[in-house]
């Protein structure tokens, strides 16, 4: 296997889902308190990514299943979800409910689907980067993307555990992170949204 396009797939890789450590982190710091959060975060993310992955290697064989003119209101999905966490905090600090990490994480955190649809909408711009690098890898290049960055996918996801479990960043997510992640995921909204020029943004 030729290292080189190894070295390149992790780098195209890297460059094009750094931000996703930080919504990764915020993740699993939501659902700290519950065993099974972790793996329903790595399993979204996996999800998520392989739509990508499979939208994207598609349309270099040619097929288009997302327009182009589509792929700016995927921005759409983690606006909606950081609303809709945007209105569970307030409505928790409304009804007085107590403020420690414990309570917050009762609800066990994201499920697999929350978690992919924010990977899935933040990826669409990867989209578009993936595309031509497929195109002209040919299939066997493109079975080595695939493999790199599904292997570092579970790197990525390793390091946002980790990020959520230092005491110092930890306590900060239990403190901060119902007010963080809606923050993140509607300004990740929004920036899908008026990048792609949707809405005429």
């Amino acid at each position: 296997m030729d290292l080189g396009i190894i070295g390149q797939a992790a780098g195209l890789f890297a460059v094009t889902n750094i931000d996703d450590i930080l919504i990764l982190a915020l993740f699993f710091s939501q659902g700290a308190g519950d065993p099974g959060s972790a793996r329903r975060v790595v399993l979204g993310q996996y999800l998520g990514f392989a739509a990508i992955l499979a939208v994207a290697v598609a349309a270099a064989f040619g097929a288009t299943f997302l327009p182009a003119s589509v792929l700016p209101y995927l921005g759409l999905l983690p606006l909606a979800l950081g609303l809709k966490a945007a209105w569970q905090a307030w409505k928790d600090h409304r009804d007085g409910g107590p403020e420690d990490e414990e309570a917050r994480t009762e609800d066990g955190g994201p499920g697999p689907l929350e978690v992919a649809a924010v990977t899935f909408a933040n990826g669409g711009d990867n989209i578009g980067v993936y595309v031509p690098v497929f195109a002209t890898a040919g299939a066997g290049g493109m079975a080595v993307y695939a493999v790199v960055f599904l292997v570092l996918v579970a790197v990525w996801c390793f390091a946002g555990r980790f990020f959520a479990t230092r005491p110092v960043v930890a306590r900060a997510l239990a403190r901060w992170g119902h007010i963080l992640l809606p923050l993140v995921l509607i300004a990740v909204g929004l920036l899908i949204l008026v990048e792609g020029g949707a809405f005429g943004l």
